[in-house]
C-alpha cells in the first residue's frame, strides 16, 4: 500500500477510522522552523467532524501531538511524527459490514485486493485517514510562507445544482470562507448550498460538490517535467483525496470551447519580471509554475453512505437490504476544504525543495 507522498518533503500517513489513533510523519522539512501544535490545530479544526447540522455527528476534537522532530519549539530536521488520537469510536455501527461490501464504498475492492480489511468505519479508506493530510499540510504551508510568501485559499464553488459566482481570487480570504459553515464565501449561494444539503440529509441521501483552490506568490520555476509537471503532481495530489471524481486546472474543460485566439494568455511587463494579461493557463506552462496564481477545481461524489435502505448482493452473491448505521455527512465539500488547501501545500512544499536542490541551494 502507498501511504508516502512526495520526494524531498515527504510524508507517510497511517492509522485507521476506527484505530486507537491516526497521523503523520514528516520527512525532510528544514532544521530551524519554529514549530508547534498551534501551528498545525487550525486546520485540523477546520477539517473535524460536528462542525455543525450540515456534517457527521461524530463528536471527535482531533487533537494533534507532536512525538518528535522538534526541540524547544523548533524543528530539528529529523522526521516529525504527529498524532491524533481516535476517541468516539463505535464499532458496533459496522459489524453488520463484515460480510456486504457496501455501494460506492472501498469494501469490495479492498477485500479483494488484500484478502481482508478493516470493515469498522472503512479503514484506511476512510476520510479520517486525511487527519494526517492536513497536519502535515500545516508544517507544508508554514514552510512555504516563510520561503516563499505563499498563500492558499480553497472555497466550496458548488454543491449539487447550486454553483456560486467566482469570487476575486487575488482577493478572497479564509476567513470570508469560513463565515459560512458551507464554506462559500458568496453570502446567498452558501444559504442555497446549505438548503441543498439539508435536504439531502433529511431525505437520508447525500450530494456532491466542487471545491475550487487558489495559490498565490508561488514562485516562477516549481514543476519538474515531464512526468512530475506541476498540474500532474496536484492532480495526482486531488485525486488521492476520498471521494474525488475530477479535477481540472485553470480554463479546464471550459476552455475546450474557446479558440486559441482567445484562450491563449499575452504575456505584459509586471515590476520586475513578466506576467500574464489574463490567466486561463492556471498559473502552470509546460508544467512549471509561470509566477501567475494556480488555481484548480476538485470535483466530489455524493458519499456513498446513505441512510436509506439501498438492495444489494453479500459478499456470497445473496440478495440483501443494505441499512447503514452510523454517523456520516450528507456532503463532504465544506471538511474537505482544508484538505484540498493541506494537499497543494504538500506539492508546492516538495517542489519547491526540488527547485532549490536544482539550484544548489541549500
Amino acid at each position: 500500500m502507498s501511504s508516502t507522498f512526495g520526494t524531498l518533503f515527504r510524508v507517510t500517513t497511517f492509522g485507521e477510522s476506527h484505530c486507537r489513533g491516526v497521523g503523520v510523519v514528516v520527512d525532510g522539512c528544514p532544521p530551524r522552523m519554529e514549530l508547534t501544535e498551534d501551528d498545525i490545530q487550525p486546520q485540523l479544526d477546520r477539517r473535524r467532524p460536528g462542525q455543525s447540522r450540515l456534517t457527521t455527528e461524530r463528536d471527535e476534537k482531533d487533537r494533534v501531538t507532536i512525538l518528535s522532530g522538534t526541540e524547544h519549539g523548533r524543528t530539528l530536521g529529523t522526521p516529525i511524527a504527529l498524532l491524533v488520537a481516535n476517541r468516539d469510536q463505535k464499532p458496533s455501527d459496522y459489524r453488520h459490514l463484515d460480510f456486504i461490501p457496501r455501494p460506492s464504498h472501498a469494501d469490495y475492492t479492498y477485500q479483494m485486493k488484500y484478502g481482508i480489511r478493516a470493515a469498522s468505519g472503512g479503514g484506511r479508506s476512510s476520510a479520517r485517514e486525511t487527519i494526517g493530510r492536513v497536519a502535515a499540510g500545516a508544517v507544508a504551508e508554514k514552510l512555504l510562507r516563510l520561503s516563499c510568501g505563499v498563500e492558499i485559499v480553497a472555497w466550496v464553488s458548488s454543491v449539487g445544482p447550486v454553483e456560486a459566482p467566482a469570487p476575486d481570487m487575488a482577493a478572497v480570504t479564509r476567513r470570508e470562507v469560513d463565515r459560512s459553515p458551507v464554506r462559500c464565501p458568496h453570502e446567498a449561494s452558501a444559504e442555497e448550498m446549505a438548503a441543498v444539503i439539508t435536504a439531502a440529509r433529511d431525505d437520508q441521501d447525500s450530494v456532491g460538490g466542487v471545491v475550487t483552490c487558489v495559490c498565490r506568490g508561488v514562485p516562477v520555476g516549481l514543476g519538474e517535467p515531464v512526468f512530475d509537471k506541476l498540474e500532474a503532481r496536484l492532480a495526482q495530489a486531488m485525486l488521492s483525496i476520498p471521494a474525488t471524481k475530477g479535477f481540472e486546472i485553470g480554463s479546464g474543460f471550459a476552455g475546450t470551447r474557446l479558440r486559441g485566439s482567445v484562450h491563449n494568455d499575452a504575456f505584459v511587463e509586471k515590476g520586475d519580471r513578466l506576467g500574464t494579461r489574463t490567466n486561463n493557463s492556471g498559473g502552470v506552462l509546460g508544467g512549471i509554475s509561470s509566477g501567475e496564481d494556480v488555481y484548480f477545481r476538485v470535483a466530489f461524489k455524493p458519499p456513498a453512505t446513505i441512510g436509506r435502505p439501498q438492495e444489494t448482493v453479500d459478499f456470497q452473491g445473496r440478495a440483501v437490504v443494505l441499512e447503514a448505521k452510523g454517523r456520516h455527512d450528507p456532503c463532504v465539500v465544506p471538511r474537505a476544504v482544508p484538505i484540498v488547501e493541506s494537499m497543494a501545500a504538500l506539492v508546492l512544499a516538495d517542489l519547491v525543495l526540488r527547485q532549490r536542490s536544482l539550484k544548489g541551494e541549500v
